[in-house]
């Protein structure tokens, strides 16, 4: 049914979800600065600190080198974390788009399913920070991101067993929900790290772009392996094989890196 000026409900969706982006960018443009020692709303302290803090990080050598843009989107580091971004990026779009589908085919209603379907987010929103937290304030990074690509690849391999209940499901979803946005925070931290400030710019966007690209086609597969087998935990199997690949991978590649706790 048309609600109000024409538009569909889906449609008002999209512009309440596109609001606050759309006004917090505005406001970037009037409140943020391009200098920490310039931005007013900060304390004499606060400022200080974070000065001191930028120094500190642009000394330490990043492992990509200020190259060619060429020569930094074909890095192996910056290929390796497009792969490990792939699974958490993968997961996170699946889980948007089949989720709900999936807690509805237990035989709920509209509403009973969006209740249940905002669970796995809504915890998954609470540990993502407190996760976040907990790297900043002890510094590792490689950890902190593969240990919840871990779970989360536990967790999909444990829907097989509880596909037929529905309260078993839901706590495997927000374990796979909490792993794929938990991990987020400490991986832009460790990717930046590593480029550093002159080939952040092509190497970030190199790791986002091939990793929303696997979400794109992982959203594919889902649907088409769902539909030639029946099976959600099958499925997801894709995901879970990438995902296990990218923890292996920063857990090599990351062996070394030092700690870097914020004070």
């Amino acid at each position: 049914m048309d609600g109000v000026l024409g538009l569909g409900g889906w449609q008002w969706i999209f512009l309440l979800e596109a609001a606050p982006a759309v006004l917090l960018g505005i406001a970037s443009f009037i409140w943020l600065t391009d200098r920490p020692e310039h931005a007013t709303w900060l304390t004499n302290e606060q400022r200080e600190w974070l000065i001191t803090r930028l120094a500190a990080e642009s000394r330490r050598a990043p492992r990509v080198s200020h190259e060619s843009v060429w020569r930094v989107i074909t890095n192996k580091y910056v290929l390796i974390m497009a792969l490990v971004y792939s699974g958490a990026a993968g997961a996170s779009t699946s889980l948007a788009l089949w989720m709900p589908q999936l807690v509805k085919s237990f035989g709920l209603t509209n509403f009973q399913t969006g209740l249940l379907n905002s669970v796995p987010f809504g915890i998954a929103a609470v540990w993502m920070i407190l996760w976040g937290r907990n790297s900043d304030r002890t510094g590792e990074r490689v950890w902190h991101n593969a240990l919840p690509l871990g779970w989360m690849v536990l967790a999909m391999v444990g829907t097989f067993a509880a596909i037929g209940s529905l309260w078993g499901m839901i706590p495997l979803l927000t374990l796979i929900a909490a792993g794929t946005y938990a991990s987020k925070g400490p991986f832009w931290a460790l990717s930046s790290e590593w480029l550093g400030a002159a080939s952040a710019a092509a190497g970030l966007a190199q790791i986002n772009a091939l990793g929303n690209l696997s979400g794109f086609v992982f959203n594919y597969l889902i649907g088409w392996i769902q539909a030639e087998t029946g099976s959600f935990p099958l499925a997801l199997m894709p995901i879970a094989f990438v995902a296990a690949v990218g923890t292996v991978s920063v857990l090599i590649i990351g062996r070394r890196q030092p700690r870097t706790a914020i004070a």
